[in-house]
């Protein structure tokens, strides 16, 4: 399983490996809520018998049951089979550089209650870790724990995560975390898997299961918040790199004598743009603009913002230099990969068309037509609770891919069954 190679305290799974019948069987049913097993046989091109072994195998794991009798084509009505998508709790944590929001979700991806608080997160990883233990349990407070019991939680860091090492984080990008994430508490409090990826990656996973990007194979999805991160899909999976450091396009150099980067580079992409440096820049701007409305209070990522949207000559420049900046990597990013999509998500994107338009610009300038003339630039449809939604995915993804493996998991965790 590749996902579990990411995974902190995942389910072994060495006598008990995926099988493609009973995933494809799963996942079918997943997709389509209620099938007779007939239709499943028919669908999949297997025979009844063989639809009745895996039904009968998956049955007691509780992601399926039997719901009633269904219209007869001739002869005996068929039984109805329907996947249980409240049978188990997932939790989906996203750690950005200045917050922390935590999802709980059912197997269908939906929202049964939502945490979210401001945090400095690069800056106090003990007070950081407290904080996703609180908002987990008061998740898991508003909801029936003993009827759908927590199977799983997912996680997305604001930094790199090597799939041969998921508990150590980058010292760059994150200092004063002494290079460990010490997550591995939430297993000990609730005896069940921890999976971890970037956050952009997991940005990634929610487009391509619930948002914008279903049906597409390859697209990226790039985080434009505090730093700036991309997630790529490529043939239908996510692309991490030999090392999990793959997407980290705001360390593309831009301008080689720009400005200094903490990653020890100069001219970084995120050294130009990102929530805090458009206020900067803004302030650098400001006596060029006397007429500007960001004379008359403190200038922050959202009174920018606000401006922007109001026309502001001075806001609506720096806008505008920013997503030149993003549009210059954007377009190498195509001329390389040719993506179908890219999807934009992070704080910048609430500025909507004022940043988007900009940067469709600047990558027509700067792209060969045959690699951009398809490519669709958008925002995500899924606002702010899109990666903590995507970490909730990477658990459902487990889950389908071997039901058996992770369905043992909750009969053996009295805190969370």
């Amino acid at each position: 399983m590749t996902l579990l190679r990411c995974a902190v305290g995942a389910p072994k799974a060495t006598d008990d490996v995926p099988r493609p019948l009973v995933t494809a069987v799963l996942r079918l049913l997943w997709d389509e809520e209620h099938l007779s097993r007939a239709e499943i046989a028919r669908r999949l091109g297997i025979s009844r018998s063989t639809v009745s072994e895996i039904v009968d195998e998956l049955t007691p794991t509780g992601l399926l049951a039997e719901a009633g009798v269904g219209e007869s084509r001739g002869g005996r009505r068929p039984i109805v089979l329907q996947f249980q998508y409240d049978a188990f709790t997932v939790l989906g944590v996203d750690l950005g550089a200045t917050h922390v929001s935590v999802a709980a979700t059912d197997l269908r991806g939906r929202v049964l209650a939502w945490q979210h608080a401001e945090h400095p997160v690069q800056a106090d990883p003990e007070g950081t870790r407290d904080l996703v233990d609180r908002l987990c349990a008061q998740c898991l407070c508003s909801l029936d724990v003993q009827a759908s019991p927590l199977i799983g939680i997912g996680m997305g860091l604001p930094t790199p995560v090597d799939p041969r090492h998921p508990e150590r984080v980058s010292r760059i990008a994150l200092a004063r975390w002494d290079g460990v994430h010490g997550f591995e508490r939430l297993i000990d409090r609730y005896h069940v898997p921890l999976l971890i990826d970037n956050d952009a990656n997991l940005g990634a996973l929610a487009e391509y299961w619930w948002g914008t990007a279903r049906g597409l194979a390859n697209f990226t999805f790039i985080k434009v918040a505090t730093g700036i991160g991309a997630g790529y899909f490529i043939d239908g999976r996510i692309y991490r790199g030999a090392g999990g450091a793959a997407g980290e396009v705001g360390h593309v150099t831009i301008d080689t004598r720009g400005i200094p980067c903490g990653c020890g580079n100069r001219g970084c992409l995120t050294t130009y743009v990102g929530t805090h440096i458009l206020p900067r820049r803004a302030a650098e701007l400001l006596p060029e603009y006397p007429r500007s409305v960001l004379h008359r209070g403190p200038i922050s990522m959202a009174s920018v913002e606000a401006a922007c949207n109001g026309g502001d000559p001075l806001a609506v420049h720096v806008v505008q230099e920013a997503a030149e900046h993003i549009g210059t990597v954007v377009a190498g990013m195509l001329n390389l990969m040719n993506p179908a999509a890219v999807i934009f998500g992070g704080t910048l994107c609430r500025l909507g068309e004022r940043l988007l338009t900009p940067i469709r610009e600047a990558v027509t300038r700067r792209t060969f037509v045959s690699a951009v003339a398809g490519c669709e630039i958008q925002t995500t449809a899924l606002g702010e609770r899109g990666i903590a939604i995507g970490a909730s995915t990477l658990i459902l993804e487990a889950l389908l891919a071997n039901p058996r493996a992770w369905c043992a998991i909750p009969s053996t965790n009295p805190r969370s069954s």
